[in-house]
């Protein structure tokens, strides 16, 4: 009785409106035709509390540094607000709701705390003297997916069929990431972009080992790739 009412109002309840929330307190989300009073309910994040420290630490320490007295949100808040975002995608709206902030407040919070993480990212030069101390490192590229238009070939990825940002990745023997090179549009091949960024000549020039995927085969000595005898017997390859 009470349990299928409830799921027939929520079913009939306008979906692009119906958000799922991070916090836990019931918010209002306007509706082209109401106001719509909704749920909003804890989210894990499996993220350490140690990162969400440090994060919040260097907010404060950047809120210190340029004055400012107050905010609509603390440091802490602030840190798990773009921890949120980072991590588990969660839209503005839906944070904006969650946190009971406007929209522009959470673009504010998050694209401040995303400009400050990246004065701290380290640079090629300091991934390369940090990877020195490794027997080798590994080298790959990943698509961050975006929102484009069929118009924007640029950004759209032919190996993954979307739209999405290019981005090279260093990590040690044991995948513990090392660099993260800034984002080029999707549609540029991993081999172009390894070069673009110069990873290949500063890897090569400090003597370490690195190894890559079968699509960055032929390339420099000290780029290692798998036999692709290696590559078809890996018990998850399945022949096509």
């Amino acid at each position: 009785g009470g349990f299928a009412n409830l799921v027939g109002g929520l079913a009939s309840w306008p979906v692009a409106w119906v958000k799922p929330l991070v916090d836990g307190f019931t918010t209002k989300i306007p509706s082209p035709h109401q106001r719509l009073r909704v749920l909003v309910y804890p989210c894990g994040l499996d993220v350490s509390s140690r990162s969400l420290r440090f994060l919040a630490d260097r907010l404060r320490e950047h809120q210190r540094r340029i004055g400012s007295r107050w905010r609509r949100l603390p440091a802490g808040r602030q840190a798990l607000l773009t921890v949120a975002h980072l991590r588990n995608g969660t839209t503005y709206a839906q944070l904006a709701a969650g946190f009971r902030i406007g929209t522009s407040t959470v673009y504010r919070s998050i694209r401040e705390a995303a400009d400050l993480l990246a004065t701290l990212a380290p640079t090629l030069d300091e991934a390369v003297r940090a990877a020195s101390t490794k027997a080798y490192v590994l080298l790959d590229g990943t698509l961050l997916p975006i929102d484009r238009i069929a118009a924007d070939r640029p950004f759209c990825s032919g190996k993954h069929k979307r739209h999405g940002m290019n981005v090279q990745v260093l990590t040690d023997p044991f995948g513990r990431l090392l660099w993260a090179s800034p984002a080029l549009p999707g549609a540029v091949h991993d081999v172009r972009a390894a070069r673009e960024h110069g990873i290949i000549d500063a890897l090569e020039e400090a003597g370490i080992d690195c190894w890559a995927d079968k699509g960055r085969q032929g390339h420099p000595q000290n780029l290692a790739t798998p036999p692709q005898a290696e590559v078809l017997n890996h018990p998850h390859h399945s022949p096509r």
